[in-house]
């Protein structure tokens, strides 16, 4: 049966104030409680043009930032997520793999890993975690990483510390490389 205001289904309104409502409902994954959206679940998100800023800091390491307004592809079900102005801290551990197309223009591509440091809800001044208690947060999430990148070594599986399994950039036209410049890239990432 379709609503003649909108021209949907009864059944689709009902799905869509469903997923609205599952979305803040508590959830539990490996014991522990949740609210947003079920794992498992994705998003789709359009840049728009971004500015990204590098500085070299040595001969292979660079600091970045990088601003740009992000656009959700479709419509979020009405009534879920949080409220407007909520703020995240997310730390990104990434692999960016570009090539040179010509003397000003790479393609790139990123693969890799968020996590969530803290939030602060729109109607809170104060963030969910302490600025110390981000910085133990990302502690053990990266001695984790490295656990968990020790445990994989030399197995041939490329798989994060929650299990996931992570992309990796395909090998094209290898080169045998020398075995000290292959330790010294494992240990960059």
């Amino acid at each position: 049966m379709k609503s003649k205001a909108n021209g949907r289904s009864a059944n689709g309104a009902a799905k869509k104030r469903d997923l609205g409502e599952s979305y803040n409902e508590f959830k539990e994954f490996e014991g522990r409680k949740y609210t947003g959206m079920k794992v498992g679940g994705s998003h789709k998100w359009y840049y728009d043009k971004g500015t990204w800023k590098e500085t070299k800091l040595s001969p292979d390491l660079w600091r970045i930032e990088y601003s740009v307004i992000k656009r959700r592809s479709g419509k979020a079900p009405e009534g879920s997520g949080v409220p407007v102005g909520t703020e995240y801290h997310w730390y990104i551990l990434s692999h960016q793999h570009v090539r040179k197309l010509d003397a000003n223009s790479y393609t790139t591509a990123m693969t890799g890993l968020k996590y969530k440091l803290a939030h602060k809800r729109a109607s809170n001044e104060k963030w969910s975690v302490t600025d110390r208690g981000q910085k133990r947060r990302l502690i053990r999430l990266l001695r984790d990483l490295i656990a968990s990148l020790e445990k994989e070594e030399g197995t041939g599986k490329n798989v994060a510390s929650n299990g996931q399994k992570l992309k990796s950039r395909p090998k094209k036209n290898a080169r045998a490389a020398k075995p000290a410049a292959r330790r010294k890239e494992a240990e960059l990432v």
